[in-house]
């Protein structure tokens, strides 16, 4: 039997993350396949079982509302890691960037001028009968004309191996706070992987997140301290983990609506010293449960007159409300239209 880890592999024709495609050879990985090659199969195995144990004595989970019998799982963790050459992640940038850029354009327009639906780019059924249009933000413009302050661009590969968008997440988008840990797990499980290999971070996202919402705080902030919550259903949610770790790592406050409350069109949090107004909510809730005053007037999760704050300028929501028009199924299909 042979020593090399990947001698009995075959991908059977189709595109490999780690070995390339038939038409070229993915050389940037060159390096680790070496190192994986040499591994023992049983090393690998115990190495995977150690990974798995330390996930969930984290706690790091997701649930899975469908599944009667296992509601929390263990974040999976793929050993082989998926490696991106330099140039491949440029173009990925690069293309992420406009993206963002064209939904926030995009969704500007629907909340003012509506041009787009005018001219016919985009059905206008599609986005005035879409169940997440907003008409309480026809008018208004957010701080910086900021919609999408964050966003999940999921992407796949096709069969020659190229990169493609396969949808946008504007509203609520999940899921950074495990490629933050996954990274930091593979690095403890699979420190010779990694030895004197140049890797981009990814360790100060929550440093990143939290000047990029200080960029969009109301102007009225002024010198003072800036204060940023994030807003969480709360621990039965299927990513309250995600809503910690970003807490954590933004040096935010984690707040439910039951913990805020609207005076004077500004946003306050309650304390054991007293109220402390916040300045950025970033939101982990869709819009209908925001504000009960507003939207669904059952709901136990947001704060009355929250939106009221948000209109006068008194705080900023990230995302901002009515994003939702962008990251529907029907829209993706012209989202190259609306590109060009």
């Amino acid at each position: 039997m042979s020593d090399d880890l990947f001698a009995n592999y075959d991908p059977q024709g189709f595109y490999c993350e780690l070995f390339g495609g038939a038409d070229a050879e993915a050389a940037h990985t060159r390096e680790i396949r070496r190192r994986l090659s040499r591994m023992k199969l049983s090393t690998l195995k115990r190495r995977v079982r150690a990974a798995d144990a330390e996930l969930f004595n984290m706690g790091i989970t997701f649930t899975v509302y469908s599944d009667r019998e296992a509601i929390d799982r263990v974040l999976p963790f793929d050993v082989i890691p998926r490696v991106l050459s330099n140039r491949e992640w440029q173009r990925i940038e690069a293309g992420c960037r406009q993206r963002v850029q064209v939904l926030n354009h995009f969704i500007h327009d629907v909340y003012h001028d509506q041009r787009i639906l005018r001219d016919g780019v985009v059905p206008a059924e599609l986005v005035l009968g879409n169940p997440n249009y907003r008409e309480q933000m026809r008018g208004f413009t957010p701080p910086g004309g900021t919609y999408v302050h964050i966003c999940g661009v999921d992407l796949v590969r096709n069969g020659q191996g190229e990169f493609q968008v396969l949808e946008d997440n504007a509203r609520t988008p999940s899921g950074v706070s495990y490629v933050v840990e996954n990274r930091h797990l593979m690095l403890r499980a699979f420190p010779d992987l990694a030895d004197r290999v140049r890797i981009l971070p990814v360790s100060d996202y929550g440093i990143r997140l939290r000047a990029a919402l200080g960029d969009v705080a109301p102007h009225d902030t002024g010198s003072a301290e800036l204060r940023i919550a994030l807003l969480t259903p709360g621990i039965y949610n299927s990513a309250y983990f995600e809503h910690v770790f970003l807490a954590r790592e933004m040096g935010a406050a984690l707040v439910e609506g039951r913990d805020l409350f609207v005076e004077d069109e500004r946003l306050y949090m309650k304390t054991t010293s007293g109220p402390v107004r916040i300045d950025v909510l970033y939101r982990r809730i869709d819009d209908d449960f925001l504000d009960p005053e507003c939207f669904n007037p059952e709901s136990v999760l947001g704060v009355p007159g929250l939106m009221k704050a948000y209109l006068a300028g008194g705080v900023t929501l990230a995302n901002a409300v009515g994003t939702g028009v962008a990251d529907d199924k029907a829209i993706y299909a012209y989202m190259p239209a609306i590109t060009r």
